[in-house]
């Protein structure tokens, strides 16, 4: 679990920045195509859809209404996921465990796989789109129930035994995974519940409604959660619990799931014909094994190939200070509400960054400042070492000062703006190669190898905390900690284990020096592609 996973919302994913992943992230490119289409209408054609365009939307907010939530309804299971690493770290668990539950953030990097599937199997006479949000919505609004019931013996929120990390970590994943489905028919559905020239509010709508999710099922949850929150803000007389459980929290979505997800399969008409003249945009309907090949075309491409295999690396870097940071800081006694919380006065700032930085990515070279933002993010790794070594020397008996958590917030913001340089030229970049024949299946390449390359090395990072860190036992001669039944036994003969030396520490040091030999060797190596000529990335595919 990445700082900034705790602090906002992504995707793994590792959440998409909005655009707002991530990325917080990840823009569906199919929107992209249609404003392709777009830009090939006459000119008149296009000055008569842009004189309506202001008056069409009136006539479409309830389509657009829908949209919002739908995208709502997916960032709730995404949220609750990403508070499970937080709460699992409250209760001790090992980093190895942390690991195997970071693969739930992966089905919305993977999607791109199943996509075609989504797109090309369905039901003619349900609706192209409903054939697959129904039942998948059907089975987020079961799998939400079902927890509900099951997710405290999970979590053994009884205190004697640790978590069923295995356990979670398939039901989360299959609920990602059911969220990333959803999103693909979701996403489709966008392009023609719109008419052509309001197309453009369905980006509005997955980057609002998602944040939105996101914040009620990870930040609100954890805000609500926690006694201590609610007995310092929200209560007059103190209790034991906060004003929800998880399992509440499961159960009020679970049904929210069923009984929209039952009104749209009632109430909303996929096929019906509009009743007004604005032109819907026209689908896609390429079959699945032609999207397969494609695929597999144009990451053959030398250029491609290139760009792929360094964006799966670049991050490697970054991965230690990303994924350990936030669930050191939660080790170290930082309540996890008080970490989700901290996401709220970064929202502004998620919002104005892209738009400043897309002022500078939007020439021929948007690289130059990946390039140049790349070291900045290496040093800030080791800012966050540095906070995560000072933050037991600042806890109070009442808490962290109002001051630690200001220099945590600032840490965070410096941190968004080296990331979101980044991501933003990385995008940018994505945008300008994309061959605009097949713009929606390149760029959903691009973006699902960009999430992939910041998963793996964060899920490695959580994995080799534990076999780094060294301890001792004090107070039991001869006893060691190097295993879990050592240290018991050290325990039993009256000593404790004490870490001598945090593997957090080296796998700090040891990435930003990875980092840097990547940035001196395979840096200039991703700014030179830019120099490419666009037919070395443009795919010929035989027709």
């Amino acid at each position: 679990m990445e700082l900034s996973e705790s602090l906002t919302h992504k995707n793994g994913r590792q959440r998409k920045p909005v655009l707002p992943n991530s990325d917080m992230g990840e823009r569906e490119s199919k929107l992209e195509v249609e404003g392709d289409e777009e830009a090939l209408l006459p000119n008149s054609d296009r000055a008569d859809r842009r004189a309506q365009t202001h008056k069409g939307i009136k006539g479409e907010l309830g389509n657009v209404s829908l949209l919002l939530f739908l995208y709502v309804l997916q960032g709730i299971p995404l949220g609750l996921a990403g508070s499970i690493p937080l709460i699992m770290q409250s209760k001790n668990v090992s980093y190895k465990d942390q690991a195997y539950f970071s693969f739930v953030f992966w089905p919305f990097s993977l999607k791109l796989f199943w996509a075609p599937l989504v797109d090309s199997v369905y039901l003619k006479q349900f609706g192209r789109r409903k054939s697959w949000l129904v039942p998948t919505q059907y089975l987020l609004g079961l799998f939400m129930l079902y927890l509900s019931l099951t997710v405290d013996s999970m979590l053994q929120m009884d205190g004697q035994k640790g978590p069923d990390v295995i356990t979670l970590t398939a039901v989360f994943f299959l609920l990602a995974f059911l969220a990333a489905t959803q999103d693909i028919a979701v996403d489709g559905w966008a392009l023609t519940m719109l008419s052509r020239e309001n197309v453009g509010y369905a980006s509005t709508c997955n980057s609002v409604g998602q944040t939105a999710g996101y914040f009620l099922g990870n930040v609100l949850f954890l805000a609500l959660e926690s006694a201590d929150f609610c007995n310092k803000y929200l209560r007059f007389e103190p209790q034991e619990r906060g004003i929800v459980t998880l399992s509440d929290f499961l159960f009020f979505w679970g049904i929210v799931f069923m009984v929209s997800t039952t009104l749209v399969a009632i109430l909303k008409k996929e096929n019906g014909k509009p009743h007004h003249a604005k032109k819907k945009p026209r689908e896609e309907t390429q079959g699945v094994m032609e999207t397969y090949k494609l695929l597999f075309s144009i990451i053959k491409m030398p250029t491609v190939f290139t760009f792929c295999a360094l964006l799966l690396t670049a991050k490697v870097g970054f991965s230690a200070a990303d994924a350990v940071t936030g669930l050191k800081l939660v080790e170290a006694g930082v309540p996890k509400e008080q970490l989700a919380l901290l996401a709220v006065p970064m929202v502004p700032l998620q919002i104005l960054l892209p738009l400043v930085i897309s002022k500078y990515t939007a020439g021929p070279r948007p690289l130059d400042i990946f390039y140049k933002a790349f070291p900045f993010r290496l040093l800030i790794g080791l800012e966050y070492a540095l906070l995560v070594w000072w933050t037991p020397s600042v806890r109070q008996e009442e808490g962290f000062p109002v001051y630690y958590y200001a220099v945590v917030l600032l840490s965070y913001a410096v941190h968004q703006v080296a990331l979101y340089s980044m991501y933003v030229a990385c995008m940018a970049f994505h945008a300008k190669v994309s061959d605009p024949v097949i713009g929606g299946t390149y760029m959903t390449l691009l973006n699902t190898v960009t999430n992939l390359g910041g998963n793996w090395p964060s899920t490695l990072a959580l994995w080799l905390v534990d076999p780094l860190t060294s301890k001792e036992c004090h107070g039991a001669p001869g006893q060691t900690c190097g295993s879990i039944e050592e240290a018991g036994l050290c325990v039993r003969e009256g000593g404790s284990c004490v870490t001598s030396l945090d593997g957090y520490y080296v796998e700090s040091v040891v990435c930003v020096l990875i980092g840097l030999c990547w940035w001196i060797f395979f840096g200039k190596r991703m700014k030179r592609l830019q120099e490419e000529s666009p037919s070395a990335w443009h795919c010929r595919v035989a027709k």
